[in-house]
């Protein structure tokens, strides 16, 4: 008995051990040895990636488990194991899992870093990637467009997954549905955390793109759940919905840049929503209609006052018989028990009109199509100042219905639209930083119930309507802080993108050759200051962090840059940021002041200028293509006797890309500045892309432009946002100081022109079409 019962034990033993050895998995240390354990991979495997950086790693993830017993690729200690180099991820079978992996330092040899396919026939169905870090992970050229997550296949899971840093073309992550493999896929995004997507300067910037204009017929079934939008600020769409019977629910867009736009596609439900601003950047957005059918409700928008395609609620024209790739008229929608408080103009109809430029448009390109069958119910705004026009009419909304709005607005008159907006005086709650509930709704006005109302079943707190219907996103203000900016609750486990500020060293710079070698040590953010005298520089300052350079003293230290022909004295580099102050800058006529690389510029770069004195370079600054700066800006400074002023006109490809967001020009100088005094291009007629700001102010031109082809002082075509006011143009051998675009926000105010041309308006300018 005794010898039966020790051996038992003993089976018991090794099969307990060959458990132990199955679950946690088999370490492989280098590639080889990954991709032979792939090939062996049986389902209930687990293949586990040692810690440590696998660099040039191209991983093709081809296994079959099953539900019960998935295969999974993870790492030995999440986080710790970093994708690097030329590496990307393809995944395909059944039930796959990919855990903890951390893609950073490098690009994707292919159109995306992970994939949901190893071929166009073959996908991954019911896969799974979770708890992933994808980060800075760019090409090195703007234009090499590609997608961080592409999804292929069915029932396939992306969640709680941190991606950020998106640069270069292309959206961040795409659902694609070519093929009958990848219809009504039923996919899931969900508990993700979208960091900070950077301005891109043109279209193809989106966070997620929920299929094509050329699959927009096809069902997708897509559900976007529980995810945080940071700054979400590639383009003006954060999400672009362009199939059928998508979901949108539960998710927070936090300062985010762009609106959930319905591009495409007709069935969306977009419930339960947080759109949070901050009552002064007018680029935060909020929901922007196109198609049919879609269903608005119980979502919450606080201090957004973008406008236009960016207002909290844009609803807009379509194209009469639209091709699949433009926009079809709004028809058969609901936009029911939502909450705006303190958001200017909320609703805005007839968005994108535009049949005041049908002499440069085809006609296939007028927007002349109003909303209809639109029914605008139960919902309640607020406004603690008054607003002129809650509802803006771009053109008529005679096909929408209002029924049982509700508007606080601090007595100020409005547009009560035959009674569907009904003013009240209601109270504020405020529940946390950034959710605020109307309150004191008056009994008199009973929540509208339209066709299958009845199915809208909660508020946006999950409280039932069934017993306390009211109108607005909530139905009860007694309840506690939701905590949705809580960022635990998103994104991978492992990882937090909260930087502890650090106060600023400072390094003296006495001599010349110590410039580059203090630049090099100094952290982000740390300040270089020069002393008196003159430094004589030979070579390029490479700028490749965040860093201030100013004079240590009142007089301004003086650099001689005596560089080779076409080189910088500063050499803006990825992530190089500079803000140089109080510093006379000298150039010996063939050399530049500053520039970006010609090529491989795979993160943004930045400069603001203050105080300073730069003159006799062939260019002031040259931003070269595929170059992009979020802002720049020349305050108090004097640019003179140069052959080119400011240059950002290589992106010549016509599709609405610009090399930055905010050119500004404030209080300056421009004096001998023989060509390319500002040049600054947008070009291609594309709505999506509302950007390219210039402000040109109090700043003084004289003897400029002598040598311009154009015969134009100031160049900024296809920029739609211009403002140049309180400006003396004095002797400048040009026909014109500028040609504004009257159709977009192009304006001058109190402008002194003297034998310098003029300032002209052209109401409607012809641009190359982009699609």
């Amino acid at each position: 008995m005794n010898k039966l019962f020790s051996l038992f034990l003993v089976v018991v033993f090794c099969f307990s051990c060959n458990e132990k050895v199955k679950n946690s998995g088999a370490l492989v240390n280098t590639n080889e040895e990954l991709y032979e354990a792939i090939k062996n991979a049986k389902a209930g495997d687990n293949i586990v990636l040692a810690n440590g950086t696998w660099e040039n790693v191209e991983i093709k993830f081809v296994a079959e488990g099953t539900e019960g017993s998935p295969i999974t690729l993870r790492a030995e200690t999440p986080g710790q194991v970093f994708i690097e180099g030329v590496s990307n991820l393809e995944i395909s079978g059944h039930y796959l899992v990919v855990e903890g992996l951390f893609f950073r330092n490098g690009y994707t040899p292919t159109s995306n870093v992970i994939a949901f396919r190893t071929s166009e026939e073959t996908v991954a169905n019911h896969c799974r990637v979770t708890n992933c870090v994808i980060l800075d992970y760019n090409q090195k050229h703007r234009d090499n467009d590609d997608l961080w997550i592409q999804l292929f296949g069915k029932h396939n899971k992306v969640d709680h997954c941190y991606i950020a840093g998106k640069t270069n073309g292309g959206p961040t992550l795409r659902v694609d549905l070519k093929g009958n493999q990848s219809i009504r896929n039923y996919h899931q995004i969900v508990n993700n955390h979208f960091g900070p997507r950077p301005r891109k300067g043109g279209a193809r910037g989106e966070s997620i793109q929920l299929g094509s204009s050329f699959t927009s017929m096809s069902p997708s079934n897509t559900t976007i759940a529980n995810n945080l939008f940071e700054e979400c600020n590639g383009e003006v769409e954060v999400i672009s919905s362009k199939t059928n019977f998508n979901e949108i629910r539960n998710n927070v867009f936090y300062k985010s840049e762009g609106s959930v736009v319905t591009r495409h596609g007709n069935y969306a439900v977009i419930d339960g929503n947080y759109f949070i601003g901050d009552g002064v950047n007018k680029n935060y957005g909020g929901i922007r209609l196109v198609n049919t059918g879609h269903w608005v409700v119980n979502n919450y928008f606080y201090n957004i006052i973008g406008e236009n395609f960016r207002s909290p609620l844009a609803v807009m024209n379509g194209i009469p018989k639209s091709p699949l790739n433009r926009y079809n008229q709004v028809t058969d929608v609901v936009v029911a028990y939502n909450t705006y408080v303190d958001c200017k103009s909320p609703w805005q109809f007839g968005v994108g009109t535009n049949i005041a430029q049908a002499d440069v448009l085809p006609i296939s390109e007028i927007r002349s199509a109003r909303p209809i069958r639109t029914t605008v119910a139960n919902n309640v705004i607020y406004n603690t100042v008054g607003d002129n026009e809650p509802v803006i009419e771009h053109d008529k909304a005679d096909g929408v219905l209002f029924k049982s709005n509700v508007i606080d607005n601090s007595g100020v008159k409005f547009n009560e639209f035959n009674g569907g907006l009904v003013s009240a005086k209601l109270e504020l709650k405020t529940i946390s930083k950034n959710i605020a509930i109307p309150t004191g709704i008056p009994s008199s006005v009973e929540p509208y119930v339209g066709f299958e109302f009845n199915t809208i079943t909660k508020d946006l707190a999950g409280n039932s309507r069934a017993d306390q219907n009211k109108i607005g996103a909530f139905v009860n203000s007694e309840m506690g802080d939701p905590n949705i900016l809580d960022k635990s609750k998103y994104g991978a486990s492992w990882y937090s993108n909260v930087i502890e500020k650090k106060a600023p060293n400072t390094h003296v710079v006495s001599k010349a050759e110590e410039l580059q070698s203090q630049i090099d040590k100094a952290n982000n953010g740390d300040i270089i200051a020069l002393n008196s005298g003159v430094f004589e520089i030979k070579e390029s300052i490479i700028i490749n962090k965040n860093i201030t350079i100013q004079s240590k003293e009142e007089a301004k230290a003086q650099i001689i840059f005596s560089g080779k022909v076409d080189t910088p004295l500063f050499s803006l580099h990825p992530k190089g940021i500079l803000s140089i102050k109080n510093v006379s800058l000298k150039g010996n006529n063939t050399n530049y002041a500053f520039a970006t690389l010609k090529e491989d510029m795979s993160n943004h770069f930045g400069l603001s200028v203050s105080a300073c004195d730069i003159s006799d370079f062939n260019y002031a600054l040259k931003v070269y293509k595929e170059s992009f700066s979020e802002a720049i800006t020349f305050e108090s400074t004097s640019i003179s006797n140069c052959e080119n002023g400011l240059e950002l006109s290589e992106e010549t490809n016509d599709r609405g890309d610009y090399n930055t967001e905010y050119l500004t020009v404030n209080n300056c100088i421009f004096n001998n500045v023989k060509q390319n005094v500002i040049d600054y291009y947008r070009g291609g007629y594309d709505e999506s892309t509302i950007g390219g700001n210039l402000l040109v102010a109090n700043s003084t031109f004289t003897n400029c432009g002598a040598n311009e082809p154009n015969k134009m002082l100031l160049n900024h075509r296809g920029i739609v946002y211009v403002n140049i006011n309180k400006n003396t143009f004095k002797n400048n051998a040009v026909d014109y100081v500028s040609i504004l675009w009257g159709a977009k926000e192009n304006y001058e105010l109190d402008n002194v022109i003297t034998n310098s041309g003029k300032i002209k308006t052209e109401e409607n300018l012809k641009m190359k079409l982009m699609y």
